[in-house]
């Protein structure tokens, strides 16, 4: 509870940014650099005399827009690979888990400097390299769940009953399949 108060806290700072900060995070006041906290500038002000309390209520609203771009992302290709490998096993299974294992091999860090090198470093292409980045964990558990869950009784009757894959999956497998995501997903 303590965790959900926390989040509703920076969603709510977030979008009340305009309403609760004190000054405009963008004002430049020479008169103003490097202060010390004071009753006018309650964390300071930068090395150009802006205010660091603004500058930190508008940063929320950018942190939480590329955490759930992000997340979301990493979240739809996670599901969907390891909704696949968990269901139908065999060689999917295994060169999905490879390519899953190629990619945690590789330092996400210097990748993500990569990729930024080629295609330009905007806000939206940061947050598509960090989603395509960050699947890999999402797949893993899907993955596990599935395996689990594809043997309860619920999935079996459905199969004998002639249920097709496509409605096995989202309908009794998937949903019954997303806590542990659903978790990733808040702490991501």
């Amino acid at each position: 509870m303590s965790g959900c108060i926390v989040v509703i806290a920076l969603f709510l700072i977030a979008i009340l940014a305009p309403l609760i900060s004190p000054y405009n995070p963008n004002d430049i006041d020479r008169k103003h650099v490097l202060m010390p906290p004071d009753k006018h500038h309650l964390l300071g002000t930068d090395d150009l005399g802006r205010d660091v309390l603004s500058r930190m209520i508008w940063g929320a609203r950018i942190s939480l827009a590329v955490g759930f771009v992000a997340v979301g992302i990493a979240c739809v290709i996670g599901i969907v690979l390891g909704a696949l490998a968990g269901y139908y096993g065999g060689w999917v299974d295994r060169v999905l888990m490879r390519f899953i294992d190629i990619m945690l091999a590789i330092p996400t860090f210097f990748l993500i400097l990569a990729v930024i090198a080629f295609i330009g470093s905007s806000i939206w292409n940061i947050m598509i390299v960090i989603g395509i980045t960050g699947w890999m964990s999402v797949a893993r558990l899907v993955r596990a769940e599935f395996l689990s869950v594809k043997e309860r009784e619920y999935v079996i009757a459905a199969r004998a009953l002639g249920a097709s894959d496509q409605r096995i999956i989202f309908n009794h497998i998937l949903i019954n399949s997303m806590a542990p995501v659903l978790v990733s997903a808040v702490l991501g």
